[in-house]
Formats: structure tokens, sequence, C-alpha cells
């Protein structure tokens, strides 16, 4: 290992640690997704079910497995924990960062660590590597995939063309067909843009194909034997269905994902943009230069990372149901486009300088996150800036961090220091948020807390119930207590003696609904404006 690897290695290291892996269990998990992910694979390795996922004891179909294994794989070294059921998306993150990095090495040597760190500082990497979800997952292998595609079109050796079907296939368990479904997209958009339509003939390699099926098949044909509901609910229902209608309420406006790809690609935002125009100028400008196109591969790579970048976004843009996670795949297009633009514009200009067009507004962006970093309390708790001291000496700390970034940037070797210049704040924005904003967090968006407070009043395990509460609290108490919860809602109201948490102000109604039945309010959990209360079973005199 030379010195120049084991440098690089160790500074991958370093931030994959502190951008992924750092405070995972600083924070319960919050929204509805991240619970009910983590529960599911903790119910299919109680049961050592590897085919169908399991919620509340019954079969839940809507996603693939390929997280369930994962966070199986992470419960049984580690131990069921939050931050374990996190873990796989750090892995994932990682292991799309160390692709990056051994992709440029070998064919764009030079700016290795300039993309493998754009890619890992990138916002929307970062959110998603500490979330249990499946979004990172899919990113991940679909990268890979993507990047197996391009070695293979200017090596020639099929091996990456392997790599392609092979994380293809990962990609398809990790959230469905949408992964060689946007594959091909980006591969037909490519092949359209450079004039070469025989590449899509070409890509259709036979043993790649069993390749993908060995790999991706046998899962949805177990699960479908065992679960005869399982293509209704998972292919028409959550595939077709969330696509074609506005089944699951996340309407969004057509252009939506532009702004969800700009702040998923801060800090690097306004430089990827720049990138990207950049490239489709020299593309228009070559494309009537009659063979230039075909025989540029280095200047292909733009393009190739133009398609990649554009389909995502297009597709999902049309889409009935949005949410941010699904852009994930194109983000890693725009730190490849980024390494591209500063592996040229630094071959031209040894110095390599930034237009001032592009330094100021890039350090506004680069350094803007840290105000609401150092406010994040107020945020999450009063729902607004404070005013006063505390959002004069965030402006201050941003002011500062804005004026070292742009008088770096505009000096002659002002593009050499980008990289450098733009990771301390991403640093020190994500260090503030862990800091300063865990507490809040936990307390106002995540069930562990009020869990905690509920078990250390018990005598003895009891189930729980909740009335009129958002459900992110209801999956997160199900996870925290590793029970069932019972939805008055819905009618589910138990027989026997249990617990019960509701919307504060709501003991009237309660009595209804337990008419005849003993109930004791026990306490009040501010943070969420919930009640919690004893409810006793059925038949036993109430009290007076």
């Amino acid at each position: 290992m030379t010195n120049r690897t084991r440098t690089d290695s160790l500074l991958l290291a370093g931030f994959c640690a502190f951008l992924f892996f750092y405070g995972l269990g600083q924070f319960g998990l919050i929204g509805a997704d991240e619970p009910r992910y983590a529960q599911v694979a903790r119910e299919m390795l109680e049961r050592r079910d590897w085919i169908t996922p399991v919620l509340g004891g019954r079969p839940w179909l809507e996603k693939p497995p390929l997280y369930y294994w994962q966070a199986m794989l992470a419960y049984r070294i580690f131990g069921v924990s939050d931050w374990a059921g996190r873990l796989p998306a750090a892995l994932d993150a990682s292991f799309l960062v160390l692709a990056v990095y051994f992709f440029l090495r070998r064919f764009r040597p030079g700016f290795e660590v300039d993309g493998a760190l754009i890619a890992a500082s990138s916002a929307g990497i970062i959110g998603y590597a500490r979330a249990a979800s499946m979004d990172m997952a899919l990113a991940a292998a679909f990268t890979i995939a993507m990047l197996g595609w391009w070695a293979w079109r200017e090596s020639g050796k099929k091996i990456y063309l392997a790599v392609f079907y092979g994380f293809l296939a990962l990609g398809m368990l990790a959230k469905g067909p949408v992964a060689p479904f946007l594959a091909a997209a980006v591969i037909i958009l490519y092949a359209i843009t450079v004039r070469e339509l025989r590449l899509v003939l070409k890509t259709l390699w036979l043993p790649g194909i069993f390749l993908f099926c060995a790999i991706a098949l046998p899962w949805y044909f177990a699960v479908q034997m065992r679960n005869p509901g399982f293509y209704r609910e998972f292919i028409v229902e959550h595939n077709l269905g969330r696509f074609s209608m506005n089944l699951y309420h996340h309407t969004e406006p057509f252009w939506y994902y532009l702004p969800v790809t700009a702040l998923g690609l801060v800090p690097w935002t306004v430089f990827v943009i720049a990138a990207f125009v950049q490239s489709v100028r020299s593309w228009w400008g070559r494309r009537t230069a009659a063979g230039v196109a075909e025989a540029d591969l280095e200047f292909q790579l733009c393009t190739f990372a133009c398609c990649w970048l554009i389909v995502p976004v297009a597709f999902f843009s049309i889409s009935q149901s949005k949410l941010p996670g699904y852009i994930l795949p194109a983000l890693p297009a725009g730190a490849l486009l980024l390494a591209e633009y500063l592996r040229r514009h630094l071959k031209q200009s040894e110095a390599g300088s930034v237009a001032k067009w592009l330094a100021v507004p890039h350090a506004l962006l680069a350094a803007s996150p840290i105000v609401p970093a150092l406010l994040i309390a107020y945020l999450i708790t009063q729902h607004r800036l404070p005013g006063g001291q505390p959002l004069l000496v965030a402006l201050a700390v941003a002011f500062v961090l804005c004026a070292g970034i742009a008088l770096t940037l505009v000096r002659k070797t002002g593009l050499r220091m980008l990289r450098f210049v733009t990771l301390i704040p991403v640093v020190l924005t994500l260090g503030a948020t862990l800091k300063l904003g865990s507490t809040a967090l936990d307390q106002t968006l995540s069930a562990r807390p009020l869990a905690q407070e509920i078990a250390g009043m018990e005598t003895h395990p009891l189930p729980l119930a909740v009335y009129h509460v958002r459900r992110e609290l209801e999956y997160g108490l199900t996870f925290y207590r590793n029970h069932l919860t019972f939805n008055y809602d819905w009618g589910s109201v138990p027989q026997e003696e249990h617990l019960l948490v509701a919307a504060e102000n709501s003991q009237a109604e309660i009595a209804k609904l337990v008419a005849g039945r003993r109930v004791s309010y026990l306490g009040h959990y501010a943070a969420q404006h919930v009640d919690y209360f004893w409810v006793a079973a059925a038949g036993t005199a109430p009290s007076r």
C-alpha cells in the first residue's frame, strides 16, 4: 500500500465514520417508516423467517427484503436497538462512497478523493445514511451498477457488466423493479444522446441477465408461493398504484424534485449546476461535429452523468406519489459530474481559479446550514427562529464561514481548495446538529423517551393502546415496547388491563369508549402533547 493510498483510506474512513456512523443512536427512531421497518426486521429475526416480512404478526408486503436482511444481521451481531436498525444504511452509504472512489481511481485518477468526499458530504446522502430505510440500499446498489456499466463501456471488460447486472439485482431486492427500470432509462437516454443505439442491444448480455435473475428472482418466487396476495399488494398497489395514483397522500407539485435535488446536493449544488450546464453546452457544441462525440469517451462520461441525473428526476416528477428519498439514486451522478468538472478545469489551468459568480453563491450555500444547525433546538420545539443573541451568534458564525470560503475560492488556487473549505461547514453543521439538537429531536419526534417513561411506571408488562395520536408515535411505541400497539381509532380496544396513550385533554372521550371500566390518569408527556392512562380489564368496577 502506497503512502497516498494509505492517506486516502484514512481520510475516507474518517469522514465516513463521522458523517454516517457517529451518533447514530443519539436520538430515537423518528417518522413512521424508521420504527416500522426496524420492527419488521426484528419480527422476521424472532420468527427466523427470511422470506415473509411481518409486522404485528401479519405479513407486511409493501417492500422487498434487502434492508430487513441487513438489519436482521445487525440485530444478531449487536442486539436490537435503534442504532443497529440504522446501521445498514450507514454501511450502504460507505459502500457507495468507496465505489465512487475506486471507479474514479481506475478511470479518472487524481480526483478519486474529491469525487468520493463530494458524494459523502452531500446532504441527501448524509441524511439517508442515518435513517432506517430502504432508500440508501437502493441508491448504493444503483450507483455501483451504473458505475459498473460505464466501466464496461470504457474498458470493454465483461466483469464490469457482471457487476452491473449483479448490483441491479440487489437494487431490485432493495426496492423493487424501479432499479432495473431506471437503469434501462438512463442507458437508453445516453445511447440516444451519443447516437449509439447499438449500446442498448450490447448491454443485453445473456450471462448477465441470468445472473440478475439468479440473485433477484428467488425471493420474489418464494414470497409469492407463501403469500398469494403478494403480487397484487406489492406490484399493483405499492409500485404501479403509487406511481399512477396518490393512494398514500404524498401529493406534491410536478416541479417538486427540482428543489429537493438541489437541497440533496447541498453544499455542492452551485458547482454541480455549473458542471451540468457546461456538460450540456459541450455536448450541444459537439453534436454537429462528425465523429468527435463517438471518439471522446472522456467527454462522454459527463454526458452519461447528466443522463443519470436527469432520469430519476424526470421519472419521479411524473409519479403521483412523491417522497424526498425517491431522488436519492440521482445524487451520486452530481458528485461524478463535479469531479469531472474539477479535473477538466485543473487540467486546463495549473492554479485552478474559480469564477467569482460561482464563489460567492457557493460560499453562501455552504455556510448557511450552520444557522439552523446552531438553532435547531428552537426550531424543533418552538417552530421558529429565535430573536436576540442566539440568532446574532448563528448569523455571525455563518458570515465568518461564508467570508472565509469566498475569499479562499477567489484566489488563484481556489479550485484546488474547494473540497477542503466546503467540508469545514459540513462537519460543523453535522456536529452542531447532533450536539445541540439530539435531545430536542428525541423528545419531540421519537417515541423512545415516552416508552422509557411508561416502562419506568409499570410493575409488570402490560399491553399498550393509543387514541388520537400520530402514527409516527404509534409505530415508535410498537418498536420500543416490542409489542403490538392497539388503536382505539380503529375499534381495537383490548378487553384486558392495559395502558393507553392518548391526545391530551381527551379523558371524556376515553371514558365513553371504555364505559364501565376504571381509568386512572398516570401522566402527561408535554413534548408530544399526549397523556397516558391505566385502563382496567373489562368487567371490573369503575372508580367512583
